[in-house]
């Protein structure tokens, strides 16, 4: 008969639009089929895993110290730290407390000491860190592009929407000058110009034809 064990669930995901659902319902499906009873959740929304401040990963490493649990169970490795040296830091101080942990999609559990158990987590760590560094170079690329055209869309960050007088669109208009010249004088969009003039019950003679009079 399987020893009945008490766990101490860990999820995390680094932005705040997303959620742990699937990694609590894979982790709490776990323990159901080995009948393991889950003191706690631990859960950290919108923090990086390469942090070692997660509130709730402070609480998890405090109560393993105080004994609340068996074991330390996490979906992915990378889910507990994205940083090699702060992953084997907090695996030896659950050690150091006579705590399990256990990664449950990867197959890593501390409670095997053969030599290769051992090295698929430092591989594993390894990867995690790795990762974690392609996408903060990638994200750190992608604000260097966004600040070099002002945003995503190329305009200038914090600019103002233009402000422009109706009547003198229409006015120019009716004079007959074009509409990419009157958006060149007035210094707005050509695509403001043409509504502003398909709204003019008194259409000029620019670049823009005139509707028929009714008869």
């Amino acid at each position: 008969m399987n020893e009945i064990l008490k766990v101490g669930l860990y999820a995390r995901v680094s932005t705040t639009d997303q959620n742990c659902d699937m990694q609590i319902a894979e982790i709490q499906e776990y323990c159901a089929r080995r009948r393991w009873e889950i003191v706690k959740e631990y859960v950290d929304t919108g923090w990086s895993g390469r942090k070692s401040d997660r509130p709730e990963f402070l609480r998890i490493m405090r109560d393993a110290t105080l004994h609340k649990f068996d074991v330390v169970l996490v979906w992915k490795l990378d889910r507990f730290g994205r940083s090699v040296y702060q992953l084997n830091d907090s695996l030896q101080k659950l050690k150091a407390c006579g705590i399990r942990f256990m990664a449950i999609s990867q197959g890593i559990d501390t409670v095997d000491s053969n030599p290769t158990s051992a090295l698929l987590l430092h591989v594993l760590a390894a990867v995690a860190e790795f990762e974690a560094e392609m996408t903060r170079e990638r994200v750190k690329a992608g604000l260097e592009l966004a600040r070099r055209r002002g945003t995503r869309s190329g305009k200038p960050i914090g600019g103002q929407t233009k402000i422009f007088r109706r009547d003198e669109v229409l006015e120019l208009h009716r004079q007959g000058v074009p509409m990419r010249e009157i958006s060149r004088r007035l210094k707005i969009g050509l695509g403001t110009v043409h509504r502003t003039c398909s709204k003019d019950p008194s259409p000029g003679t620019g670049d823009s034809p005139s509707l028929p009079k009714a008869g």
